[in-house]
């Protein structure tokens, strides 16, 4: 029974002490009586599209100036200054925010505390929810639609008092109708990897890279520790190539990954794999600082060079 109830101890021990070490916050603000809105943290617009239920992730910053604008223009815009994302303690949480209606002034809404959470690494939003990643680009779909008015009438069939009659009307207003949407990725300020390096040769250097934007710190937090989990070198050596040929990853989250090998052999290997996924190939060389055989870092060196 001891050990038992000392297993469910460390347990929560263990959660508390990942929600204690994120390095950002999560907000969700939800409109109870489903009105529309657009959210500013910051004077940085979060949404192109007004939502009822919003939540934004990866927030780095403990305190944002929030601005929330209405898409019905009769309702007047709320501002709350120093929303917080961190709790008594200063450690960074899940916030959760409501916009409530005002009881005296129909054109008002209050925006109010509802709940907070420690930071989950594995939570997942409801579908209901439109979820922004800070920092990463968002895409947008516009929709236009285009009346080609063609040169021909029509033929109308009446019957007046009897008489059938048959009446040609040339009208500018028939014709045919065509809708186009477009999709557009919008690179916000947060951006900062946003650009496509040529080799020379009219191809992406990083070409193993579909995106220009490194994992958001939650995400690659739940990956390192799926990493972490596999109890041998081939096994984590196998989970990382594939967390890194499925996304895009700064220098430092390599150099995280890289150090969790026991052999250099496959901390080499592992290095030369991802440099094809690297944002920022001007510091790869931090990793030659990670092995004890320098033969291992001129090895990286050769290679990088090779790939530029």
């Amino acid at each position: 029974m001891k050990k038992t109830t000392l297993s469910v101890l460390m347990f929560f021990v263990g959660l508390c002490a990942i929600a204690q070490t994120s390095s950002v916050g999560h907000l969700t603000i939800f409109s109870e009586s489903g009105d529309k809105f657009f959210l500013i943290l910051n004077g940085e617009k979060m949404n192109d599209v007004a939502q009822t239920n919003l939540r934004i992730e990866d927030l780095p910053q403990p305190y944002y100036n929030a601005r929330i604008i209405f898409e019905n223009k009769k309702l007047q815009d709320i501002t709350k200054n120093y929303l917080a994302l961190q709790d008594a303690d200063a450690h960074f949480v899940d916030v959760t925010y409501k916009i409530k209606n005002d009881k005296k002034d129909a054109s008002k809404r209050k925006l109010g505390f509802f709940s907070q959470t420690e930071i989950l690494p594995t939570y997942v939003a409801p579908a209901n929810v439109f979820v922004v990643h800070y920092g990463q680009p968002r895409t947008v779909q516009t929709t236009t639609t285009t009346t080609t008015t063609s040169g021909g009438g029509a033929q109308v069939g009446m019957n007046v008092g009897g008489v059938n009659m048959n009446v040609q009307v040339n009208d500018g207003m028939m014709g045919t109708t065509q809708t186009t949407t477009t999709t557009t990725t919008i690179h916000d300020g947060h951006d900062h990897h946003g650009h496509n390096h040529d080799d020379g040769h009219g191809h992406g250097r990083d070409r193993g890279c579909s995106k220009r934007y490194a994992m958001s710190p939650g995400d690659f937090n739940a990956a390192l520790s799926t990493i972490k989990k596999q109890s041998f070198d081939d096994s984590k050596l196998k989970t990382a190539k594939q967390v890194v040929s499925s996304n895009c990853l700064n220098t430092n989250q390599i150099m995280q990954i890289a150090q969790l090998f026991s052999f250099e052999d496959n901390t080499l290997e592992f290095a030369k794999f991802a440099y094809d996924y690297c944002i920022e190939p001007r510091s790869y060389f931090k990793l030659n600082g990670i092995f004890k055989f320098s033969s291992n870092a001129d090895e990286l060196s050769d290679y990088v060079q090779s790939r530029q």
